[in-house]
């Protein structure tokens, strides 16, 4: 059976009138959908489009929201064990050298692997993964930047970064004791079209390591050298984009959103050839490598290129299932009736217990939608959502040419390659969530995992998980003890009309105070520094806006001070604007590293006033608006 290709097609789940009439995209109003996959009329296991259902109007814009609700967010990741944010100590840790690592390499054991070692270009059948080692020639290679937190997940001992000989070991020039490197097989659908086999191309994970905790931890050098999976690129990485991966995986992290990690960025010190703007103007740039690691680096496209090759590969998407949720999701394996996981579909009650796919696929999906109401929350656009992005963790992954908002621009895309339809812009990004939701669940349907109606409820979660996590965000950025639509998107509606700052704006107005008797002419007073060139008529809406937003924050007991402490808890003072990556990178490949280590001291704690930081949070100067600053491609 083959896998059809979906069009593409957005579904409106963009909450809180993100377009504007100002936009450069339609205005589409904030819905809750049930979302249903229609089979395809040739084979009652594949579908092929989707359709929504817009439920009964609700009699009240304002849902409350309790503080056990608002919180459970960060409760909800914890207990996925994607690594917690605070990373302070406790008892006495074991500190292991790299040559004691506990390694496990279950992918390489437990899953079907291409007979082949050789690194030819080719499409590789019936596999997971390649064997296949590091490649990358090396000069002298030097390490440049490293995180202790990641090193302390990994039991390492932070001395070893002293060796001498780290920068071999870690740039894969010479390999570990006990890894089995391999490249791993994924397809995936590339803005919105089946691209087909695709693969880990400069990607090498050298194994798991089980830490002290149990915890299985996969370590992947970025940039190693060729694999099967390479087509016509060259398998190596530059330092330009190696340290945007490795500062802004750190950053997410400490931003409390699930992100793969970065244990050490390293020089080769050998050029690479670029054309970062595929302009026919090739450059020699430093070559680099990063360590990601993450729990597991499978993606959705991981089961749909198996889904995709007919009957005899429809038993690895089965395997690969069970071993995800083997390793991944091991409550899933151990639940039973009692757990009591149903939903309803028309007129019948379906048990999730009784199909361990359904009730994984449900999972995901909700990680999933909780993801990108985080991005969404601190304005992070990923800029390349194809389903081969997407990790079956609910992780972020892969940093390609991603940004952050600076002025609030629904429709802002940081890649140069989405410019004609803005297909993975702010805005969209939940929609896109969605769609690719829609593929993943798809192939396991054409693998007969799951059946139509698991099928839609897993859609029908992430449409509900994410306008609950969204609300619930959106809610604590304001200091709201109840979700009012009115108040935030009318606030939306002005950020965009203005172009106010994201970030800046959102960690101000938590100095605005509860008082209604303020009088008008100091009501925007806090908010001066984000406000700027507005004219009079735009004055008006705004102080119009504060005036509602007070009287809203004025009707519960919060004092002022408990509120902005609140407020700045999830209002971040710095984020990684491109800017700042930038000024990093510019530096780096004149030789001076100290940026970058400034960098990555500063997004350890996003949500602190630092005091002498303060220019790390400024607006961007005029000549961030540069291409290859604001916007990027995705050479790299």
């Amino acid at each position: 059976m083959l896998l059809r290709v979906c069009p593409s097609s957005f579904f409106y789940l963009r909450p809180l009138h993100l377009f504007t009439s100002s936009s450069k995209l339609p205005f589409r109003p904030s819905l809750r959908r049930q979302f249903r996959l229609i089979p395809s009329r040739s084979s009652s296991s594949s579908f092929h489009r989707m359709e929504s259902q817009s439920p009964p109007a609700s009699s009240s814009s304002q849902t409350p929201v309790t503080a056990s609700e608002t919180d459970s967010l960060a409760k909800d990741l914890q207990n996925q064990n994607l690594g917690a944010v605070d990373d302070s100590g406790g008892d006495a840790k074991i500190k292991r050298k790299l040559e004691d690592f506990n390694w496990d390499n279950s992918f390489v054991k437990e899953l079907p692997g291409d007979p082949r070692t050789d690194v030819i270009s080719r499409e590789v059948l019936h596999a997971c993964y390649s064997k296949v080692s590091p490649s990358v020639p090396v000069d002298d290679p030097q390490l440049v930047a490293w995180s202790d937190s990641v090193a302390e997940l990994l039991d390492l001992d932070p001395k070893e970064f002293e060796r001498p000989d780290f920068p071999l070991l870690l740039s894969g020039a010479k390999l570990l004791p006990g890894a089995m490197p391999y490249a791993q097989c994924y397809g995936g659908h590339q803005f919105g079209m089946w691209a087909g086999q695709l693969g880990d191309g400069r990607a090498i994970t050298l194994g798991e390591v089980l830490n002290s905790k149990g915890e299985r931890w996969e370590l992947q050098l970025k940039g190693a050298g060729k694999t099967p999976y390479s087509r016509f690129a060259d398998g190596l990485a530059v330092l330009r984009s190696s340290i945007r991966e490795f500062l802004c995986s750190e950053a997410m992290h400490f931003l409390g959103i699930p992100t793969t990690r970065a244990l050490c960025l390293l020089t080769t010190g050998q050029d690479v050839t670029r054309d970062m703007f595929y302009d026919g103007n090739p450059k020699e740039e430093p070559g680099a490598i990063v360590c990601r690691v993450s729990q597991s680096f499978l993606r959705f496209g991981s089961y749909q290129i198996h889904a995709s090759r007919g009957k005899e590969d429809l038993e690895i998407v089965r395997k690969l299932a069970d071993y995800a949720i083997k390793h991944h999701f091991p409550h899933i394996e151990s639940m039973s009736r009692s757990d009591s996981l149903s939903f309803r579909t028309s007129k019948e009650e379906v048990d999730l217990t009784s199909n361990k796919y359904a009730a994984w696929v449900v999972e995901i999906a909700e990680r999933t939608a909780t993801l990108v109401a985080r991005w969404q929350g601190v304005g992070f656009t990923h800029g390349v959502l194809n389903t081969d992005n997407m990790s079956i963790l609910g992780q972020t992954i892969d940093y390609g040419p991603f940004g952050f908002l600076d002025a609030f621009d629904p429709s802002f895309t940081p890649n140069t390659t989405d410019l004609p339809g803005r297909r993975y812009c702010f805005a969209n990004q939940p929609d896109i969530g969605l769609w690719n939701i829609a593929q993943f669940a798809k192939s396991l349907a054409v693998a007969e995992l799951i059946n139509q109606k698991e099928a839609n409820y897993a859609m029908e979660r992430y449409g509900e998980k994410f306008m609950d996590e969204y609300q619930a965000i959106m809610s604590k950025k304001l200091g709201l003890s109840k979700y009012n639509k009115d108040i935030i998107s009318k606030l939306l509606n002005n950020m965009a009309v203005d172009k106010v700052d994201y970030t800046n704006f959102f960690r101000l107005l938590s100095n605005v105070k509860a008082n209604p008797d303020t009088p008008e002419n100091e009501l925007l007073k806090p908010l001066k520094a984000a406000l700027l060139d507005i004219g009079k008529e735009r004055k008006e809406a705004w102080i119009k806006w504060v005036q509602a937003y007070i009287q809203e924050v004025s009707g519960d007991d919060t004092s002022d001070e408990e509120r902005k402490a609140r407020m700045d808890s999830v209002n971040p003072k710095y984020i990684l604007r491109n800017y700042l990556c930038q000024s990093a990178i510019d530096a780096a490949e004149q030789g001076d590293f100290s940026e970058v280590n400034n960098l990555i001291r500063l997004m350890k704690n996003p949500y602190e006033e630092q005091p002498g930081m303060e220019k790390y949070a400024r607006l961007p100067p005029a000549w961030a608006y540069r291409p290859g600053v604001c916007m990027l491609s995705c050479s790299s």
